[in-house]
């Protein structure tokens, strides 16, 4: 299994937190939400299409939609190989922060 990068990471949590409604804009949506950074429409296709290779999501075609003019949307699933891909990456940042000593600062902020 392939490390996951931080932002295949937040993309698969998105997919998995908006279930049905996992495509493209939704997802770019709920990060900038989330994370307060804005992303590029290739900044989320790009590695939806990665995580889709690497088997840690499916993907499927809407019917056409007229609204759209008569295009289709391409929505995706969160598979059990990139679940368990979630699980080994929260475990290391479980890991890290529960190795850390206490702090105390000195003085005000």
């Amino acid at each position: 299994m392939s490390k996951l990068s931080k932002q295949e990471e937040n993309i698969l949590l998105a997919v998995w937190k908006l279930g049905s409604e996992a495509y493209a804009i939704p997802i770019r949506t709920y990060l900038k939400k989330i994370t307060g950074n804005s992303i590029s429409i290739g900044g989320i296709y790009v590695p939806l299409d990665r995580l889709v290779r690497k088997g840690y999501l499916d993907c499927y075609q809407s019917e056409s939609k007229p609204e759209r003019g008569g295009m289709s949307r391409r929505y995706f699933n969160l598979t059990k190989k990139g679940y368990h891909a979630l699980q080994a990456s929260r475990h290391v940042y479980e890991q890290l922060w529960n190795a850390l000593p206490e702090i105390s600062f000195k003085g005000s902020d």
